[in-house]
């Protein structure tokens, strides 16, 4: 199988190419390389990821219509999994107009280039982000989301909505996965988790936002990183004759949406403590206010990934924060 990843040098994008690598699959990775966090970090990932034969890689913005286009036309994948953006809530207070930019029209560019080429099928990653303020306590994909709190779950929102009308309009089979806060090795240096660490092995203050009384559900890497393989044979059918309770999958559309969680929420503190526990140090903590474009408490409801795959990520959270400080530990010796 021949696969585009964009944001091949991210976090998922890596863990992703690497498992595709190596069962095989001939992957064309194409990431921008920017400095939003670490981006020696960015380049480790590529250059174990360059090991393998199969994987040819192209630097390159989102935005850069021809380049992406000049590269995705030479290769013809059959499948385009596009999980390259401008990630991050708190920075999209910043920059928003990075935003737009970069998630929006670059994910308008992917979903073009799928169309020319007519692949078999397309998935993009969207966000958790997107639910906002709704009220409901375990999110469903087919639960009302118009109540985004940032300009980040803006933009997500905004690609689900264009990429529907693609798919309507060209008869593209787009999956769009909405990720619930996903960590592990490797990770993002820019996230709470891995910020936390860093800071509690170097005696420093962790800022804990909302005085800790926050609850997310958290996905470990791997979890995601089988989710996903399995997605990519679930091609969304229009009229599709099998039929799930609860489905997303549109009316008009070879179009789903598929929430890619844990399905248990974690108390912030809890979390916190389980870092403790694994590093052996008492962590100084800055309790803080709720930080503005922040949610609460994020809840996947699975159900829809469970009947579509007969998968349910199963790593619980105590097991996946050993992973990653042991991972973190012997990263911080040999990097």
């Amino acid at each position: 199988m021949k696969i585009l990843i964009t944001g091949s040098a991210g976090f998922i994008g890596f863990s992703l190419a690497d498992t595709l690598l190596k069962k095989g699959h001939k992957i064309l990775g194409y990431d921008e390389l920017n400095k939003y966090y670490d981006i020696n970090l960015k380049l480790l990932r590529n250059k174990i990821l360059k090991k393998n034969k199969n994987y040819t890689f192209v630097k390159g913005k989102l935005e850069d219509h021809n380049t992406l286009n000049k590269f995705a036309l030479k290769f013809k994948p059959n499948i385009i999994i596009h999980l390259a953006a401008q990630a991050g809530v708190r920075y999209s207070l910043k920059v928003p107009k990075k935003y737009i930019s970069s998630n929006v029209l670059g994910t308008f560019n992917i979903i073009e280039i799928a169309h020319k080429l007519k692949v078999k099928h397309l998935l993009i990653a969207s966000s958790s982000s997107v639910y906002g303020s709704n009220k409901i306590k375990n999110f469903r994909e087919i639960d009302k989301a118009d109540s985004q709190l940032s300009i980040y779950a803006s933009t997500k929102k905004a690609t689900e909505s264009i990429a529907h009308s693609y798919s309507s309009l060209w008869h593209i089979p787009i999956t769009m996965m909405r990720f619930f806060t996903v960590y592990g090795p490797w990770g993002r240096p820019d996230m709470a988790y891995f910020k936390f660490t860093k800071s509690i092995l170097n005696k420093k203050k962790i800022d804990v936002f909302n005085k800790g009384n926050m609850y997310r559900d958290f996905t470990y890497i791997s979890d995601v990183v089988r989710a996903i393989e399995l997605i990519m044979n679930k091609i969304p059918k229009l009229n599709s004759i099998k039929k799930y309770k609860n489905d997303s999958l549109s009316k008009v559309a070879p179009y789903r949406i598929l929430n890619i969680g844990n399905q248990n929420k974690v108390y912030l503190k809890n979390f916190i403590n389980e870092l403790e526990k694994n590093l052996g140090i008492k962590p100084k903590i800055n309790f803080m206010p709720m930080q503005k474009g922040d949610v609460k408490e994020t809840l996947s409801n699975t159900n829809l990934l469970l009947k579509l795959t007969g998968f349910k990520p199963k790593i619980n959270y105590k097991e996946g924060i050993r992973k990653f400080t042991n991972w973190y530990l012997s990263f911080e010796k040999i990097k």
